[in-house]
């Protein structure tokens, strides 16, 4: 766990020494986007109180991982929108956060289809602040499935935590973990690899992890999602033997399952 928390100080301050690399750019798009997405409020600059880390080339554009880090003394992230501007549904996910959570190291996969802003509003006890990251990637939304549709649909809601610390915790001391969610999200503009006709939309719009009782984080999602959703972040571990993830599609299947947290070699 020293490893995980040294490695996060390294990542915040490396990620600070090139933040001018691809801050966010002026944006008509977001212009028209605002009032819809958070009305009349005018963010603070974010900053001071987390950073969001996003490639400036991206290597997948249908799998461009996303990480918020709250920064040190920073008041806690309580929710958190997560917005790529020139997305055809800019509004990729809508987070809520438990206690646990904080502080916040929190990691989503999303799709971008056109060089865009992907920007983090976040909310705290202090107000609301944005920051972010200009990516350059197209065609997220509409690339391929990796999986045949049989396959994909066959193996929709396997689910799979992975725990990084290598020593066992105790109660109250933080956990590092990623979950993993199989369904193959599709966005409705991807087209059948045979049949060359548009797949229609059909993707896990709401997911809620638990520690026990104790919820975690919430996501509400949309089309902007990775296939095979996956999250990685760290937590104050409550004590509770297990993982609790509950997730539903827009198709209405509900997918429930606890996973076991791994008590160290």
């Amino acid at each position: 766990m020293k490893r995980f928390l040294a490695a996060t100080v390294l990542m915040v301050a490396s990620q600070a020494a090139i933040a001018q690399d691809n801050p966010l750019t002026d944006s008509a798009s977001w212009d028209e986007l605002r009032s819809a997405l958070i009305g009349e409020q005018t963010p603070l600059d974010g900053a001071p109180i987390f950073a969001v880390e996003a490639p400036f080339r991206a290597h997948d554009a249908a799998t461009v991982p996303i990480g918020i880090i709250q920064r040190d003394g920073a008041p806690n992230i309580e929710k958190a929108l997560v917005i790529i501007d020139e997305n055809p549904a800019p509004l990729a996910a809508e987070l809520s956060f438990g206690e646990a959570m904080a502080p916040l190291v929190f990691e989503l996969r999303v799709r971008v289809n056109q060089y865009s802003n992907v920007r983090v509003i976040a909310e705290t006890d202090a107000g609301m602040f944005m920051n972010g990251r200009y990516v350059k990637a197209s065609g997220g939304c509409s690339a391929p499935a990796t999986r045949a549709a049989e396959e994909a649909l066959a193996t929709m809601g396997q689910m799979r935590l992975r725990d990084f610390d290598a020593v066992p915790l105790m109660s109250g001391q933080r956990r590092e973990a990623q979950i993993m969610i199989r369904h193959p999200n599709y966005s409705g503009l991807q087209r059948d690899q045979i049949t060359h006709l548009f797949v229609s939309a059909h993707f896990i719009d709401q997911i809620e992890v638990y520690q026990g009782d104790e919820l975690l984080f919430k996501l509400e999602g949309g089309i902007s999602v990775s296939e095979n959703p996956v999250f990685r972040f760290s937590y104050r571990d409550n004590g509770a033997p297990a993982i609790r993830v509950h997730a539903r599609d827009t198709e209405g299947n509900i997918f429930e399952q606890i996973l076991a947290k791994d008590q160290g070699a």
